[in-house]
């Protein structure tokens, strides 16, 4: 470009034929190759604010730890403004734009102006207007003392291209048509800039205030407030580093996807704040959309998750997504040129993900998507990485405990002990660790021991509440009856084997066993035997309990061998118990009834050990499908004992000596 000074103002004249593909926005695509760099572009006309106002603001906002680009401290001198100003635009994430009386008289700040809504429409750059003693419909409509100013620039402007004219008319049709143009785009600009809500300051008696508005408008904008992790982040940062590994050692262009699964409690949602903030500030955008599966139920909360994402992202305040269809593609369509971090927390639907991270294609090359679940078939086929939550390890689990129980990094004299049996309880669940430390603190030591007695019997209810999540979200009754027979039967069982006893009873378990362990509530080891953490299992039996507290007898299960002992021995069993344990001492075997189970009519899994059972076997129920009898007292299993609907039969330490003293037909025994 070449400059032709007329009426003492510059004018920039191209030295090519002009088209119309030259006002119009680039293609977004180009604004990846820019990284931000500045959090915010001060934009301003310096006779009228410099002095005053503009550093005042200025020196506020560095203060409050914003980076600014100022132009008239931070542009290099000799550098020509068509070239540092618009990459400084580019690399800011804010723009403020300070309105003065005098400010469309200036041909710098017009351009200025005019790059900053391009970059506006084009990259997601945030405007931030300020009304500095001029009123905002006076720049929207360029009326008043603004829009004089305005006119003043023109008519010199089209004057000295008139007296160039004169003397070079080899430009003559590029200099109208691009004049007319530039102040097409340059009114157009005005009108654009004035329409976004903004801070007015017309009362210089205000300025303090207005500024520290200002600042707290731009801070939000900026989310410079970093994410709450946790009081006492133990164990946090080794697992931030190990993940952040795993992530470096993709090619960094790339958009990854990274899934964090395991079961409630673990620590998921911490660990993923954590990493939020650790490298949040590497993006261009970033969103942190928190506690997903419940804000999804709601009527308007699909709608809503997506437009906070574009709010984060883009920090667009006027788009109204209407449907989450349309919604997809107001998504797809804003972010795709930016490198952004989002984090989508307690994923547990495929539509969910649909809605709100469609494909890779959606964002900008470098973008990370980090995704907590508890249930894993969400990431089949989608996850880049999949990094599986571990509980802590027993040093991890005494310091957490022990800064909630007695806020201090270890446990006080006489607890030692007692704080070992805690956290032998919590199975490394930091859940569970910061609950019961917090409910136990400043307790006796008999107090102590009167909680940790109850909890054998009824989980901590704050406890209980998050891990009973996973099983409310199970699909099915079939899918919940498998998880509560596993919890009060079958845990170190071999799958294969359980997988044949609970087919027969109509409950499809070969695929309930496989949602069970993608959504975190059992696993499976290397022997295939069927583990699960003991406070699932102990959420598991609570549900049952708590459906009947008082009346053993209308309980579906009974595992617990205090209450399954009392039904037994006052021979109240009913219909509604479908499975039974009584394991006691086998050293001295306690006689009980046959009679006992005369009502048990719906019984179809029972476990005995130390029992010896009296009287008529005919009263076992008919639909019994698996007899588990360890130390089994008699010597073959009685003929009046209805066999032909078992499975399985496991008499382990038995006094047999003849299976059967007549032949049986048992067609389905595996």
């Amino acid at each position: 470009m070449s400059s032709i000074f007329a009426s003492g103002y510059s004018i920039l004249i191209p030295k090519f034929e002009i088209d119309e593909a030259e006002f119009t926005p680039e293609p977004a695509e180009n604004s990846r190759a820019y990284s931000r760099i500045h959090e915010v572009f001060l934009s301003f006309r310096g006779e009228d604010t410099r002095g005053s106002f503009v550093s005042h603001l200025y020196a506020s906002l560095r203060n409050a730890g914003i980076n600014v680009f100022k132009d008239d401290e931070s542009l290099p001198r000799g550098h020509h403004i068509s070239d540092t100003l618009l990459r400084a635009i580019e690399q800011s994430e804010i723009s403020v734009v300070v309105f003065s009386r005098n400010y469309a008289g200036s041909l710098w700040c017009l351009d200025e102006l005019d790059t900053i809504m391009e970059c506006h429409r084009t990259t997601g750059l945030v405007v931030l207007p300020v009304f500095y003693d001029v009123d905002p419909s006076e720049v929207r409509h360029q009326k008043g003392e603004f829009g004089k100013e305005l006119e003043k620039l023109e008519n010199r402007i089209l004057k000295g291209v008139e007296e160039v004219e004169e003397q070079f008319n080899i430009w003559e049709k590029e200099h109208l048509r691009f004049n007319k143009l530039r102040w097409m785009r340059w009114r157009e600009a005005l009108r654009e800039a004035a329409g976004i809500s903004g801070v007015v300051v017309l009362d210089s008696r205000n300025e303090s205030e207005s500024i520290k508005n200002i600042v707290e408008n731009v801070t939000h904008l900026l989310d410079k407030t970093e994410l709450f992790v946790a009081n006492n982040p133990v164990g946090v940062e080794p697992r931030v580093q190990e993940i952040i590994h795993l992530v470096d050692q993709k090619p960094s262009n790339d958009v990854l996807l990274l899934g964090m699964w395991g079961m409630g409690g673990i620590g998921k949602t911490t660990i993923a704040k954590a990493i939020y903030n650790k490298i949040g500030r590497n993006f261009e955008g970033r969103s942190f959309l928190a506690n997903i599966r419940e804000v999804w139920r709601q009527d308007t909360g699909k709608v809503n998750l997506q437009e906070q994402l574009l709010f984060d992202i883009n920090k667009e305040t006027k788009t109204r997504i209407r449907n989450v269809e349309s919604g997809k593609n107001i998504l797809k369509e804003r972010l795709y040129y930016k490198k952004v971090l989002l984090v989508l927390d307690d994923v547990n639907e495929l539509d969910q993900l649909n809605a709100l991270c469609g494909s890779d294609k959606w964002f900008g090359p470098g973008s990370r998507i980090i995704i907590t679940t508890r249930d894993q078939d969400v990431l089949r086929g989608r996850a880049d990485i999949l990094y599986t939550m571990k509980g802590m390890d027993e040093g991890e689990s005494i310091e957490l405990f022990s800064w909630h129980a007695f806020k201090q990094a270890s446990p006080r004299e006489n607890f030692t002990q007692l704080s070992r049996n805690v956290i032998t309880y919590s199975g490394g669940l930091p859940l569970a660790l910061e609950v019961l430390g917090c409910y136990l603190f400043d307790m006796k030591v008999v107090e102590w021991e009167i909680v940790l007695k109850k909890l054998k019997r009824i989980p901590n209810h704050q406890v209980q509440k998050k891990l009973q999540i996973s099983y409310d979200g199970l699909n099915d009754d079939t899918e919940r009856n498998i998880f509560l027979d596993i919890a009060c039967f079958f845990v170190g069982m071999d799958r294969n084997e359980v997988i044949q006893i609970l087919n027969d009873c109509g409950l499809f378990a070969e695929n309930g066993i496989r949602v069970l362990v993608e959504r975190s509530l059992i696993t499976i080891d290397n022997k295939n035997k069927l583990q699960m953490h003991d406070l699932l299992r102990d959420m598991g039996r609570e549900i049952i309990r708590a459906n009947s507290p008082k009346v053993l007898e209308k309980r579906s299960r009974l595992w617990f061998h205090e209450d399954a002992l009392d039904v037994l021995s006052k021979q109240t069993g009913t219909k509604a118990i479908e499975g039974l344990a009584l394991r006691l001492s086998t050293n001295n075997a306690t006689c009980l009834s046959t009679k006992a189970f005369k009502k048990m009519e719906k019984l179809k899994l029972l476990q005995l050990a130390g029992v010896r059972l009296d009287g008529d076997f005919k009263y076992l129920s008919k639909d019994l499908r698996w007899l588990c009898w360890h130390g089994f007292p008699l010597k073959y299993i009685p003929t009046n004992f209805y066999q032909r609907n078992l499975i399985s039969i496991e008499l382990q330490n038995s006094n047999v000596q003849l299976v059967w003293k007549e032949a049986q037909v048992l067609n389905i025994l595996k």
